[in-house]
């Protein structure tokens, strides 16, 4: 699907943010092996938690879908009800339900879809190994999981991504034995305590017995043999998406726009946004719902995103309008997501007129500001790059999007809650 943004001005004043497939995404895992019954109310429709919800069912779970709340009833030891997996095209639910496979002694595949074929996997199967699951390759190169899980002491590289440890701290739990496991190199922080707190809100015991920041080392002890307990939660709105919509709201809002819903139950990461912003000459104010952005033109942002990789998209696409180059640094982290976000943001902008530099020696992308020119941009099938390409033609020139469809993985009514807030949208003949 190709659809084109036109040039506009916001019509309303406020927006509720989609609510965190990060959170949800947590929640759905633990509650397949709760004891009892896990309510989820206002629950992300994205493909990701869609995903989720459907392993959930695979691994034995039995999951009730209502109007605006999902009940899911765990099960342990699990009965898979099916010899596969399907995450989609979710590096989280792979990661995080292929950890959960190997709690079981059967094998089970996870079969890969669209972008999630292109990511490099070898961590998983050398972090598995560690606690007695291997990892194989089917001949349509989909890894199988072969269980179980045994408690172990382990060292990991956490430099690429938290996404397999939070799989390993919601599955050790509920393996056989103890496990300690001493962390290098620990990225994305903050979602790794979002991981923690949702631990601990069902029920999960998780020791840090040596935290070191600076270092980005951790030591964690992780008791075998416990089970989570349901609990009953509303998902909180997601900074990730809200990140966009604030982009939105401080370059074509006639005053201001409230972006609501977002009460931070648990850390985000993409939180860093509203720190990114004011450094960046943008004016916020909280509310009782979320926060408030004021029209604006910021001037640059000089920003470490190592710890939160998604705001790249939309920080550069709000770049393009500032008075001065940005540079944002933790580059090395765009490498392995649903396309080479680095050098797809290069392509891409480069197509509207916007020069954006690349140096892997600094870890760094610097954005230049510049004119919007009008051009088609293709999504290369990544959702963030699709939306960043929709905030350039809302407040640029007109930008003609090419598999728009795919923002369905995070945020499903983007388009459908853009024209909502008055923008401009035409459906493009193919």
């Amino acid at each position: 699907m190709i659809l084109r943004v036109l040039p506009s001005t916001l019509s309303a004043d406020s927006v509720w943010a989609p609510p965190s497939k990060s959170v949800m995404q947590r929640v759905v895992a633990l509650a397949t092996l709760a004891d009892g019954t896990t309510m989820i109310r206002r629950p992300s429709e994205s493909d990701d938690c869609t995903h989720a919800l459907m392993m959930a069912a695979q691994l034995g779970a039995e999951v009730e879908l209502g109007e605006d709340a999902i009940a899911i009833h765990g099960t342990f030891p699990l009965r898979p009800r099916s010899e596969v997996l399907t995450p989609g095209e979710s590096g989280l639910g792979l990661r995080m339900f292929g950890a959960l496979a190997g709690l079981h002694h059967d094998p089970l595949v996870l079969e890969r879809m669209g972008t999630l074929r292109g990511r490099n996997l070898s961590s998983m199967q050398e972090t598995l190994e560690s606690f007695g699951v291997r990892v194989e390759q089917t001949t349509e190169d989909h890894p199988r999981i072969v269980g179980p899980m045994r408690g172990a002491e382990a060292s990991l590289d956490a430099a690429g991504s938290s996404q397999l440890l939070t799989g390993l701290l919601c599955a050790l739990p509920h393996a056989e034995g103890n496990s300690v496991i001493n962390l290098h190199g620990v990225v994305s922080r903050p979602y790794l305590d979002m991981t923690l707190e949702v631990l601990e809100d069902m029920g999960i015991h998780v020791h840090i017995l040596e935290d070191d920041p600076d270092e980005r080392r951790m030591l964690i002890s992780i008791p075998g043999g416990q089970r989570a307990t349901p609990i009953d939660v509303a998902i909180d709105g997601d900074w990730s998406s809200a990140a966009f919509l604030m982009s939105l709201g401080v370059l074509i809002s006639p005053h201001h726009l409230d972006v609501e819903g977002l009460h931070s139950a648990y850390t985000q990461a993409d939180e860093a946004i509203k720190g990114a912003m004011l450094f960046g000459g943008c004016k916020l104010a909280g509310t009782d719902e979320g926060v408030r952005v004021m029209k604006g033109r910021p001037s640059s942002f000089q920003v470490d995103l190592t710890d939160c990789p998604d705001l790249f998209p939309p920080l550069a696409a709000l770049a393009v309008f500032g008075t001065n180059s940005s540079h944002l640094r933790g580059l090395h982290r765009l490498s392995n997501k649903e396309s080479n976000r680095g050098l797809t943001l290069q392509r891409e902008f480069a197509k509207c007129g916007i020069s954006v530099d690349l140096d892997q020696d600094r870890d760094c992308m610097t954005i230049h500001p510049g004119p919007v020119q009008s051009a088609r941009i293709s999504s290369h099938g990544d959702h963030r790059i699709a939306m960043a390409a929709a905030v350039l033609g809302a407040a640029g020139a007109p930008v003609e999007i090419e598999g728009a469809e795919c923002v369905a993985k995070s945020w499903p009514s983007f388009f459908d809650d853009l024209e909502a807030l008055g923008i401009h949208i035409q459906k493009v003949a193919g």
